[in-house]
């Protein structure tokens, strides 16, 4: 999705995605029904969507990785024809996520969704206990994703 001038409506929910969300939709692991639930209703407006480029960065890396480049390329394309908006970080956002990334022991790209659903006023979506902490601190708010062993493969990723 195209990113909008428009400004959010504050009624509607709005949410950030980090790297753990989306490599679970893509692996169509057990919380991968929550992510397609938040992904149909920012196709519907009822919820607005973030994911910060450092963050589409790391999936890249980490499906490179295991599958290859050229798989690597197609997932990036796909992700942006998602109803996400993808958010390049700005100068204040680079050192919002520094600043994060100093006081919690998070991975950069985590320090830079979180920094994301702090700009955006959004529920930062995860499943990854490392932001417990950083949740308990009122640093972000957390939609936790259920954690689970099942992994049902799906999306031609493993």
């Amino acid at each position: 999705m195209k990113k909008s001038s428009r400004t959010a409506d504050p009624a509607v929910e709005r949410y950030t995605l980090d790297t753990y969300a989306v490599l679970s939709y893509l692996r169509d692991e057990f919380c991968a029904d929550e992510v397609a639930s938040l992904l149909q209703a920012g196709k519907s407006g009822r919820a607005l969507l973030y994911f910060s480029w450092i963050n589409l960065g790391e999936v890249f890396c980490i499906v490179q990785r295991r599958n290859g480049h050229d798989t690597a390329r197609s997932i990036v394309e796909m992700i942006k024809e998602w109803p996400v908006r993808l958010v390049l970080p700005s100068q204040e956002d680079i050192l919002s996520a520094g600043e994060v990334k100093a006081k919690y022991p998070l991975s950069y790209a985590d320090a830079f969704a979180v920094a994301l659903a702090r700009s955006k006023q959004a529920y930062l979506v995860t499943g990854d206990m490392e932001f417990k902490k950083p949740e308990e601190d009122g640093m972000v708010k957390v939609r936790w994703l259920k954690n689970g062993p099942n992994h049902r493969s799906g999306r031609g990723l493993d």
